[in-house]
Order: C-alpha cells, then sequence, then structure tokens
C-alpha cells in the first residue's frame, strides 16, 4: 500500500469569493477561543464586525490579507494594514494550533519587512497576546475599544524587524 501525501497547509491571497467563509471563520474563532477573556455579550459585540459582509470584505480588501489553507480549505486568514499593522489574524478553532497563525504571522511580518517596515504592530487580545508575546512581540500599552455598546480590552504589542538572516 503506497502512502499517500498528507496535506499541507499552504497560503494564497484573498479573493473577494473567500469574504462569507472569512467571516464564518472571524465569528467561530472568537465564538470559541476567546471565552476564557471576553463574555459572552463582548463576543457577540465584536463578531457583530461581520455582520455586514459588503463592509466586512471591504476592510479585508483594503489591506494586504492572507489565507491559510489545509487540503485547499480556507482554515485562517490574516492581514497586514498600512505594511506596519496586523489588522486581523484569525484561525478556525478546529485547525487552531495546528501552525496556520503561525505561518500567516511570518508571511506579514516578512512583507512589512519587504516593504520597508522597521516594526509591526498589532492590537492583540488577551486571548492573543500569548501567542504574539511567543513570537518576539512586546506590550506596549493596554487599550480598551468600544464595540456595539461593549468595552473590549486589548494591549498593543510591538515587534522590530530588524536585519534577521535569511
Amino acid at each position: 500500500m503506497t502512502p499517500r501525501p498528507r496535506p499541507k497547509l499552504a497560503m494564497r491571497p484573498m479573493l473577494p469569493a473567500d469574504v462569507p467563509l472569512l467571516a464564518e471563520i472571524f465569528r467561530a474563532a472568537i465564538e470559541e477561543l476567546t471565552a476564557e477573556d471576553y463574555s459572552e455579550a463582548q463576543q457577540e459585540a465584536w463578531a457583530e464586525a461581520a455582520d455586514d459582509l459588503e463592509a466586512f470584505g471591504a476592510r479585508l480588501a483594503g489591506a494586504l490579507t492572507l489565507v491559510a489553507t489545509f487540503a485547499g480549505a480556507a482554515v485562517g486568514f490574516a492581514s497586514l494594514a498600512d505594511n506596519t499593522r496586523i489588522d486581523m489574524l484569525y484561525v478556525h478553532p478546529a485547525a487552531a494550533g495546528q501552525g496556520a497563525g503561525g505561518m500567516l504571522c511570518d508571511a506579514l511580518e516578512k512583507l512589512a519587512a519587504g516593504r520597508g517596515s522597521k516594526e509591526i504592530t498589532v492590537e492583540a487580545s488577551d486571548s492573543a497576546s500569548g501567542f504574539f508575546e511567543r513570537r518576539g512581540f512586546t506590550a506596549q500599552s493596554r487599550n480598551t475599544v468600544l464595540r456595539a455598546g461593549e468595552w473590549l480590552a486589548n494591549t498593543t504589542m510591538v515587534k522590530p524587524l530588524g536585519d534577521r538572516p535569511s
């Protein structure tokens, strides 16, 4: 019996047709991965950002957005705004912890550095701050943002993008 090749994570640019699925990944990640840090009301207010698919798609299209795929299916996405800021990075709960988030973050860091940025920032949710800390980001400030009548806390984190060996 010949072993079949195992599917691998891959990455590609976002396509307009991806928006409804990316909105579902966004909602599922918030609902299932942030419950320890945010109340149900806060999660609902946060996830409402994907209710208007046209506005959600415009936000993704206004940044450089990459999609992580596994066996051809989208499992996560990340967007780089202004070549300096990770605007969004979400992975479907079923694919969490399997490398998609790290692969997307690596790609955005390389793109930002390649476009001349000296550092990259992110407004990390309390649920994601450990992920970014492990990747060399350091906390700069605590923030609260108002979303649909709910206050949500996050942390501005930054990572220098110096000359790294290839």
